[in-house]
């Protein structure tokens, strides 16, 4: 048996952080994320997956989601990775704007939120991607 079989079959696999015996913030076969924590290559693996994920979401919500520009792309998959996708689907008007390509509107809904009362700098910026396009 190899070491990582064998380290599996006594941690067990943990895919939500756990307290472990010890009261460590853990998860995986057995990571203390507080005193370990992540690598940054593995960080940058955890933001690939979650931006894979983001993306995937926006498809089911967009029927037209391949055709916007680059830019907008960028601020759907920004918002949906910030707010998680039901917070995200709550932005009714602005997804509608953006299904009727109306990007002033949806620029303006982004604006008009909590999300750019808790994020002005970053909502400002998602607004005027998506109202420019470019």
């Amino acid at each position: 048996m190899k070491i990582e079989d064998y380290i599996k079959l006594n941690e067990g696999l943990r895919l939500k952080p756990y307290r472990c015996s010890a009261g460590k913030l853990t998860i995986g076969y057995g990571r203390n994320l507080e005193d370990v924590g992540v690598s940054k290559k593995e960080a940058e693996l955890l933001l690939e997956n979650d931006i894979e994920n983001c993306v995937n979401s926006l498809f089911d919500v967009f029927d037209n989601f391949i055709s916007l520009s680059y830019n907008r792309r960028m601020v759907l998959t920004d918002m949906i990775f910030n707010l998680g996708r039901t917070r995200f689907v709550k932005f009714k008007k602005m997804i509608q704007a953006i299904k009727d390509e109306d990007f002033d509107e949806a620029a303006l809904q982004i604006l008009d939120s909590q999300y750019a009362e808790q994020l002005p700098s970053r909502s400002e910026r998602n607004a005027n991607m998506m109202k420019e396009g470019v």
